[in-house]
């Protein structure tokens, strides 16, 4: 087991050199996936899933690009976007294009229009950029069949195997059971949905997204049917993306991710770099798996389970004054009506960590590249695999 050195949890306050984030798409329309596959169909996002994803950016630019705050990174460009000192990647997988539309909404929030945005000509005009110096910020579109990294939670035979088994298990039988009431009176406010509780998952998003967009359904749902659908998800989804191992094929959502993490966090400690701030656009799945994986749950476990739109991640790197040891700390912010970053424990350290330890410790989770996703899936033909035959 690794050892992990613990820190003192204010540290990660001063000497801020970046930060890692994951972000969760805004608020859209209904969205279905297979209980069984996880395939999707599409969905789009709506204009308040664009404004949660700008409040989104605007909370992180008053956290991490405001010199006045206690968290501001060293050396960053706080109006005018330095594009070398970003990465931004979004995942492009199945439900349409909810989490690529909702990283521009976060990227305008960070960094709004600026006059600041503008070039001076030859014979002397000065033209400012258009919308009012709107910022043009590059985006990765992570497409799942050339990149597995954001989305690998598809098309993969043994996590498809790990969801039959959970549905069979006696865990997943008891909670049916006492779903059962809740589901068999919610039926008829389904329009023919399954109210099966393998199809927990889809009934808490048609009832979450019917609460949010349909006045008139939310007058005949009953006072407590939201929460109590929502507290069947989590333990739904809980059960699908974590395992017994942070090996196991479970936590494969994360897994995929920890590579570009690890690069990017390394890549921030290298102060002669210009890396500040790397930003993954993501769906709610890698969330759960990094909260396992991390044991994070273990001291908080009401985050276990379906995080909220426009929810964020922070895996902030700080040099504390008079050492030379990076620490990496992570923080959530539950979606846009929680008002603040709330500092997680990392391996049961509620603080910083140093980050050859933070790396030691998930390395053996990682999954790097195409082939070993293969491997680790038993995929042969799709997405890839089939070249590695």
């Amino acid at each position: 087991m690794v050892q992990i050195t613990p820190a003192h949890p204010g540290t990660a306050a001063t000497g801020l050199l970046g930060v890692v984030l994951l972000a969760r798409h805004g608020d859209r329309l209904e969205f279905f996936q297979d209980p069984l596959t996880l395939n999707p169909t599409q969905s789009f996002l709506t204009p308040l899933g664009s404004v949660q994803e700008q409040q989104l950016g605007g909370f992180l630019k008053d956290t991490y690009l405001n010199p006045a705050s206690d968290f501001f990174i060293e050396g960053i460009s706080t109006d005018l976007a330095n594009i070398n000192q970003l990465i931004v990647r979004a995942d492009a997988g199945g439900g349409g294009s909810v989490i690529l539309d909702s990283v521009q909404g976060l990227l305008q929030g960070l960094y709004p229009p600026t006059t600041d945005n503008n070039i001076t000509l030859a014979n002397g005009t000065t033209v400012i950029a258009p919308l009012g110096g709107y910022q043009y910020i590059p985006v990765e579109s992570v497409e799942p069949n050339l990149d597995i990294s954001l989305n690998s939670f598809t098309s993969c035979p043994n996590l498809d195997a790990h969801i039959a088994t959970f549905f069979n298990s006696s865990g997943f039988l008891a909670e049916a059971a006492i779903a059962a009431p809740f589901l068999q009176q919610v039926e008829p406010l389904l329009v023919n949905r399954s109210n099966d509780f393998t199809n927990m998952f889809n009934i808490f998003d048609f009832i979450n997204v019917q609460m949010v967009h349909n006045a008139t359904f939310l007058a005949l749902l009953p006072p407590t049917f939201g929460a109590q659908a929502y507290g069947f998800a989590n333990f739904h989804e809980n059960g699908i993306f974590t395992d017994t191992t942070i090996e196991g094929i479970g936590q494969i959502a994360i897994q995929t991710i920890l590579p570009s993490i690890f690069t990017d966090l390394l890549s921030i400690t290298n102060t002669s770099g210009p890396l500040k701030l790397a930003l993954n656009e993501i769906s709610y799945k890698p969330f759960i798996s990094l909260f396992n994986v991390t044991q994070a749950t273990a001291a908080d476990p009401q985050i276990a389970g379906i995080v909220d739109y426009a929810s964020v991640v922070a895996l902030e790197v700080s040099l504390p004054p008079g050492t030379d040891t990076p620490l990496v700390t992570m923080k959530f912010k539950n979606g846009s009506t929680d008002p603040e970053f709330h500092t997680l424990s990392l391996f049961g350290t509620r603080g910083g960590i140093p980050i050859t330890d933070f790396i030691n410790a998930l390395a053996p989770a990682a999954i790097n590249n195409t082939q070993e996703w293969c491997t680790a899936c038993n995929q042969t033909t799709l997405r890839g695999c089939s070249v590695f035959q």
